[in-house]
C-alpha cells in the first residue's frame, strides 16, 4: 500500500472537483493538489449533459432571481452567487478559449456545441497547473490526523492538510460522512418525467404545448404547480413544465411512490372566458366543424384530442353545440386530469435531492461546520436545481469559493 502526501486532496473528478483544483492552483501555484476519481474516467456528467453539448450555465445574471431555480438551497446560495455568478462562469471559460452562447430558453452551451470543449478546457488547465489526477481511487475512509486528514482508498493512503469532497450523489460517501458526524438528508430522485397510461394521450407523442401543471392532493385540491412547455412522450409527459414540478415536489412524490394525480391547464384563461369564446364561435362558425374552430394557438392534434376528451366529435358542427357541451369543453381544457403511475429518469441526467444537510455547511467557503478543514460542494450536499444549467452553476460557484477559502487560509 503506497503512501502519498499532498496539501489538498479532492475526492471526485467532476465539475466541482476540477473547478476547485484549477482555481486553487491558480491562486496558490505552490500547493500540491490531487484529484481522486473512483471510476476510470473523469468529468462523465459533463460529457453527457445537454445531450452531449454540456449545458454549462443559464443566462440569468441576477443572484436573487437565480436562487429561485433551486428547490433546495435557495436561501443558502444567495451569498455565494453574489461572489461567483453566471457572468463569472462565462468569463472564466471565455478567458480559456471556450466561448459560450445563449439559446432561446436561456440555457448556455459552448459555441462548439460539444461537451468535449469543456472537458478539454478543464483537463488542459489541470495539466498546465500540475494538478495530479488519479483514477480508480475509490475512497473507503478518512480520518483527522495532526497535519489534517488521512484518506484511504483501496489502492493507497493519502495525507493532506485540507480535504475537499465533490463526489456527487455517492451513497458510499454519504454513508462515510454520516459515520463522521454529518447529517445526511436521504436522497430521492429529482428531474424525472411522469408515466401516464392513457393511450389516446400517448398517441400525441412529440407534441409540445405551454401549460400549467398542478399536483393534486387527496381532495383534488392543487398544492403545487409549475408552468412551462409540456411534452407528450411515448410513456407520458415530460418537458420543462413537468421537470420543474418533479424537482420542486421531489420529496412528496417519492413519499407517495410516484402514484398521484395532476391537473393541466392547457391555456391561461378562466373557464368563463373560454365559454364566451366558444359561444361566439358557435355564431361566427356555425356551419364549420369543431376541428376548424381552434383559436387557442395550440397544435391541431391537441385541440382534436381535447374535443374527443370532452365527448365531442371533431367533425360535428359548431351550431349543434349546447351550452352544456361548451362548458364541458372549457372545463376539460382548463382542468385536464390524469393519474400518474410512475416516473422515468430524464435522459441520462439523473439528479438527486438529498445529501449533507445545509445547516452543517458554512457557505462562505463551503467548509463543514462539523469537521474543520473539510469542504463539500456539488451534489454531495443537499442542493439541487431545475433543469437548464443551474446544477452546474452550483458546482462552479461552490468550487470557486472553496478554492478562495483554502487559498486564503492554508
Amino acid at each position: 500500500m503506497e503512501n502519498f502526501t499532498y496539501d489538498v486532496v479532492i475526492v471526485g473528478g467532476g465539475a466541482a472537483g476540477f473547478f476547485t483544483a484549477i482555481n486553487l492552483a491558480e491562486a496558490r501555484p505552490e500547493l500540491k493538489i490531487v484529484i481522486l476519481e473512483k471510476s476510470k474516467a473523469v468529468l462523465q456528467k459533463v460529457r453527457i449533459s445537454g445531450g452531449g453539448r454540456c449545458n454549462v450555465t443559464h443566462a440569468e445574471f441576477d443572484p436573487k432571481t437565480i436562487t429561485t431555480y433551486y428547490p433546495r438551497g435557495e436561501k443558502e446560495l444567495l451569498g455565494p452567487f453574489h461572489k461567483f455568478m453566471t457572468g463569472d462562469t462565462v468569463a472564466w471559460f471565455e478567458d480559456r478559449g471556450v466561448p459560450l452562447k445563449i439559446e432561446e430558453d436561456g440555457r448556455m452551451f459552448p459555441v462548439s456545441d460539444s461537451s468535449q470543449s469543456i472537458i478539454d478546457c478543464l483537463e488542459s488547465e489541470a495539466d498546465r497547473l500540475n494538478i495530479e489526477v488519479k483514477l480508480s481511487q475509490n475512497v473507503i475512509d478518512f480520518k483527522t490526523v495532526d497535519i489534517g486528514f488521512q484518506v484511504n482508498t483501496a489502492l493507497a493512503n493519502y495525507t493532506t492538510k485540507r480535504l475537499v469532497i465533490t463526489a456527487g450523489s455517492s451513497k458510499k460517501i454519504w454513508q462515510l460522512l454520516s459515520r463522521k458526524g454529518h447529517t445526511i438528508v436521504s436522497p430521492v430522485p429529482s428531474l424525472f418525467t411522469f408515466n401516464i397510461d392513457v393511450p389516446e394521450l400517448l398517441a400525441l407523442q412529440g407534441l409540445s404545448q405551454p401549460a400549467e401543471v398542478q399536483l393534486l392532493d387527496a381532495n383534488q385540491k392543487p398544492w403545487l404547480s409549475q408552468s412551462g412547455p409540456v411534452l407528450v412522450t411515448h410513456w407520458g409527459l415530460s418537458g420543462p413544465g413537468i421537470l420543474k414540478l418533479s424537482a420542486v415536489g421531489a420529496r412528496e412524490l417519492s413519499a407517495c411512490d410516484y402514484n398521484f394525480k395532476i391537473r393541466i391547464r392547457w391555456v391561461e384563461m378562466q373557464t368563463e372566458q373560454l365559454e364566451e369564446i366558444f359561444k361566439k364561435l358557435r355564431l361566427d362558425r356555425a356551419k364549420q366543424q369543431l376541428n376548424n374552430g381552434n383559436v387557442l394557438e395550440m397544435p391541431k392534434r391537441l385541440w382534436n384530442y381535447l374535443l374527443r376528451r370532452s365527448d365531442l366529435d371533431p367533425t360535428d358542427l359548431w351550431s349543434d353545440q349546447s351550452n352544456k357541451n361548451l362548458k364541458k369543453l372549457s372545463a376539460t381544457i382548463i382542468g385536464d386530469q390524469y393519474a400518474v403511475v410512475g416516473k422515468s429518469t430524464y435522459k441520462d441526467e439523473f439528479v438527486t435531492a438529498g445529501g449533507v444537510v445545509l445547516q452543517e455547511i458554512n457557505f462562505k467557503s463551503f467548509e463543514s461546520r462539523v469537521i474543520p478543514g473539510l469542504h463539500l460542494a456539488g451534489e454531495v450536499i443537499d442542493v439541487d436545481a431545475l433543469t437548464g444549467g443551474f446544477n452546474f452553476q452550483n458546482a462552479w460557484t461552490g468550487g470557486y469559493l472553496i478554492a478562495q477559502g483554502i487559498a486564503s487560509s492554508l
